[in-house]
């Protein structure tokens, strides 16, 4: 997911993205760990929008108290 896409959208939908993506790294890992996962590239993928979009919002958190 591009940096650009992330910084369009609202709060609400970060923190609906964010909760979607958590969810979707435990499946990864889950699957991971039992040798069903097909793509180990992406766990590093998930773990980057997650982070991204962590980063995104305690920008945005920042901001509203300055």
């Amino acid at each position: 997911m591009k940096t650009k896409e992330l910084h369009v959208l609202t709060v609400d939908e970060l923190n609906t993205k964010l909760k979607e993506l958590t969810e979707e790294l435990f499946n990864l890992r889950f699957r991971h760990a039992i040798g069903q996962l097909e793509n180990p590239a992406s766990l590093k993928t998930v773990r980057k929008d997650i982070a991204k979009i962590k980063t995104i919002l305690r920008d945005r958190e920042l901001a509203a108290k300055a």
